[in-house]
């Protein structure tokens, strides 16, 4: 490996500013727009997404499943115009924890940091598990033997597997953008292809007397304000903003992405738009060909609600192109396990460049120039974590999962706000600049913050997860909130060992500079 090249990156390919930022050694113009696009997708899990929250959406808000779909792309979309302004200026690869240094100091931008750090541990801790189960599911499909399918019981064979599975995707992760790209192509094309089918299928099966609970489609399934309860509308959003999370994953490639200032913004608008679309469709063709009710296939019934697809597969598509269902669940997640890598690695690269974490993590190898040391300091935090969560009680895993929402909240509306913050002399110079740098960013990160809120105090409800607690509050909360505070104990820690950063010698405060316009 080498170490970090701490020249000042250079003016990219599209004259953008480099705003002082320091190059990393990554390899550039490896990814191109589509490439760059398939990432985000791919990050997302659109497969896995709609499997695991289909059921679960439908029993809080009902026929409205759809209408919280786009409420939860609201918040998304505008926070994504965030990420797109300031990766013109700043096109580095710290994404939020850069942006927020920037904006707000070292302390926040290091908190943010941690925030997109730890929630992509646990999610890449959750994928593992899930690629796992659809694996020895899949096996038992294809066997026919439910002696094989009941492997994925078993611990000690669970735990194996999920651990074959990380070391895989470290690997190609590992290897760089070339070999990330090339697989992602065909796993994302499959997701997308199946996916297309089932919604043709059950279209063209809605109102047969094979389903019975089959509902008619009606415009009104796009109204928010048709939710039954404020409770259930905030219930139904926390998992919508779930599924979305993740396409910022094609901005933190940006050093590694021909035409650095302006092409992982489009990708990753292209990435929502493509997220959105099928969620839509696939939301509305499950409800007109089960419903959304909680007796037989409808989408609500507790005793398929967590994974839809493995009820839906064979009554919708047949025996054959169902076992396509599964396997497409199976790339989804293995896909987003692998990609997952990019943001995390990255961000701790990022980090260890400016001088927030160890100089270790900052080596680029030599021949793949990617984040070699951070990544497989991901891969190894990931294995044990969702180990150690394992053996000691699956209940604390679940938590944990549950908690994911907290951190995902907390750097997206950082970010958000740090857009605003940051170009906020640049807002009263054209309608553009209010509009894009300003307002979306701020209303984006006001509705995330109102999320974020919302959900600590949800969470502090032993109900809320699993249903465990910790001295009368709930393991959620313990587990949420104490990972943010582990960060803050962490952050001082290094502020010690490495006081250049806090002190604003390594990355400081500027002026945005001015970028052509579009």
């Amino acid at each position: 490996m080498t170490q970090l090249d701490v020249r000042p990156l250079a003016g990219n390919d599209d004259g953008g500013p480099a705003d002082g930022m320091r190059a990393k050694g990554l390899s550039g113009n490896s990814v191109g727009l589509l490439g760059s696009a398939v990432i985000g997708v791919s990050t997302v899990a659109p497969v896995y997404c709609l499997t695991s929250t289909l059921g679960s959406t439908a029993g809080e808000v009902g026929l409205q499943m759809p209408a919280v779909f786009l409420a939860g792309f609201l918040p998304m979309l505008l926070v994504a115009f965030a990420y797109r302004e300031l990766n013109r200026v700043m096109p580095d690869c710290g994404t939020s924890f850069t942006w927020t240094v920037k904006a707000f100091g070292p302390k926040v931008g290091w908190m943010c940091g941690w925030g997109l750090v730890i929630a992509t541990i646990i999610v890449l801790s959750n994928l593992a598990g899930v690629a796992t189960s659809y694996f020895w599911l899949l096996a038992g499909e294809i066997t026919g033997s439910e002696d094989v399918a009941a492997l994925d019981g078993n611990k000690a064979v669970h735990i194996l597997t999920c651990l074959a599975l990380v070391a895989v995707a470290t690997v190609i992760s590992y290897r760089g953008m070339t070999a990330t790209k090339g697989v992602q192509y065909a796993l994302v094309g499959l997701q997308l292809v199946v996916l297309a089918v089932f919604v043709v299928l059950a279209f063209a099966q809605a109102g047969s007397a094979d389903f019975p609970t089959s509902a008619d489609f009606s415009w009104s399934w796009l109204n928010p304000f048709a939710v039954q309860s404020f409770g259930a509308f905030t219930a139904g959003l926390s998992l919508s903003i779930f599924m979305y999370w993740g396409w910022d994953a094609c901005l933190t490639a940006n050093e590694e992405t021909t035409g650095s200032t302006r092409t992982p913004g489009r990708a990753a608008l292209l990435a929502m738009v493509v997220l959105v679309g099928s969620y839509l469709a696939t939301g509305v063709a499950a409800q007109m060909i089960v419903g959304s009710g909680d007796k037989g296939l409808g989408l609500a019934n507790p005793d398929t609600s967590d994974n839809v697809f493995a009820a839906l597969a064979g009554p919708v598509m047949g025996p054959a192109l169902g076992i396509a269902l599964f396997v497409a669940v199976l790339a989804s997640a293995a896909a987003s396990l692998q990609t997952t890598f990019i943001p995390v690695a990255r961000t701790v690269l990022a980090m260890s460049a400016y001088e927030a974490l160890p100089a270790s993590y900052s080596k680029v190898h030599e021949r793949f120039r990617t984040p070699g040391r951070a990544t497989v300091m991901a891969g190894i935090a990931t294995g044990v974590f969702y180990t150690v969560m394992t053996l000691v009680s699956e209940h604390v895993l679940v938590d944990t999962i549950y908690a994911l929402g907290l951190m995902i909240c907390f750097y997206y509306a950082l970010t958000a706000f740090a857009c605003v913050w940051y170009f906020r002399a640049d807002l009263l110079r054209s309608g553009r600049d209010l509009l894009f740098k300003g307002l979306f960013p701020l209303v984006g990160g006001v509705l995330l913050s109102a999320v974020f809120a919302k959900t600590l105090v949800d969470m502090w409800d032993p109900a809320y997860g699993s249903g465990s607690s910790v001295f009368g509050v709930g393991s959620v909360f313990v587990i949420g909130v104490g990972l943010l505070l582990l960060g803050v104990v962490i952050m001082y820690v290094m502020r010690w060992r490495s006081p250049a950063f806090f002190q604003g010698r390594t990355l400081t405060g500027s002026t945005p500079a001015l970028v052509a316009e579009d």
